[in-house]
């Protein structure tokens, strides 16, 4: 086992303890993009898998969204020498979003149609919990974003259950940052399936992206106690179990 995989590992175990994320018999599937993100979590998983006290199943899913050029043989080729079951649903998305609908705001309609795409998926395949690829750095753009764009207080939680589908997200990356996240997948050369969305570089996160670093490079601690702060205040599924025991 690589040393630098057992020590990440070791990140995501302490975000799954944190927030309770993994019980006893549980079906986690992996949503799977083919980014950096979703297939380092896969890996971290599969190792956490073979030695936490809590037993659990692990599979990966993808919803493809129909963009040309994109190959998810990577995907399937990792997830069988791992021995995990992978499901890729083909889906028309992005003939909706983009050549039928030509959306002005094309990521909302995009989300709102993948996520009713996996909930059918999981429903299907009996999964109680999807692990998402979220990390330390999507948690403070989130933050941002809804504070600058909006003028509130708000992020996605760690843990979230959709009672509609009966299914838990889970966020195991949150306390890996976006740089060690990169910096491993090209350690351990994880196969990455390039994302060819025109969005991608013009969204209103790439914006709050950019100027987090432009800021971090005068406030390098920024980010920490930007996410610390969601933690002490707390905001709402935000405070880590050792304090709730302590009634912090």
């Amino acid at each position: 086992m690589q040393p630098a995989l057992n020590a990440f590992t070791g990140t995501v175990r302490r975000a799954v303890d944190d927030y309770d994320m993994i019980q006893e018999g549980d079906r986690v599937a992996v949503g799977v993009s083919g980014g950096k993100d979703s297939m380092v979590l896969l890996l971290a998983l599969k190792h956490l898998q073979s030695y936490y006290p809590r037993q659990f199943e692990l599979e990966a899913v993808t919803v493809e969204l129909g963009f040309e050029g994109m190959d998810f043989t990577p995907v399937r080729e990792l997830c069988q020498a791992l021995d995990i079951p992978y499901t890729c649903l083909k889906t028309d998305i992005k003939e909706v979003v983009f050549d039928v609908r030509k959306e002005d705001n094309p990521c909302s309609l995009c989300a709102k149609m993948r996520r009713g795409a996996l909930s059918n998926l999981l429903q299907e395949r009996g999964i109680n919990k999807l692990a998402l690829g979220h990390h330390f750095d999507d948690a403070v753009e989130t933050f941002l974003m809804s504070l600058l764009f909006e003028g509130r207080l708000s992020c996605f939680q760690p843990v979230t259950y959709l009672d509609r589908s009966g299914v838990t997200q889970i966020r195991p990356l949150i306390y890996a940052g976006e740089q060690k996240i990169t910096n491993l997948a090209r350690e351990l050369q994880v196969p990455i399936v390039e994302n060819p969305c025109p969005q991608d570089k013009s969204s209103k996160r790439y914006e709050i992206k950019q100027l987090l670093k432009t800021m971090s490079s005068d406030y390098p601690d920024m980010k920490s106690k930007i996410f610390g702060a969601m933690q002490r205040q707390p905001l709402p599924g935000w405070e880590p179990r050792d304090n709730r025991r302590r009634g912090k």
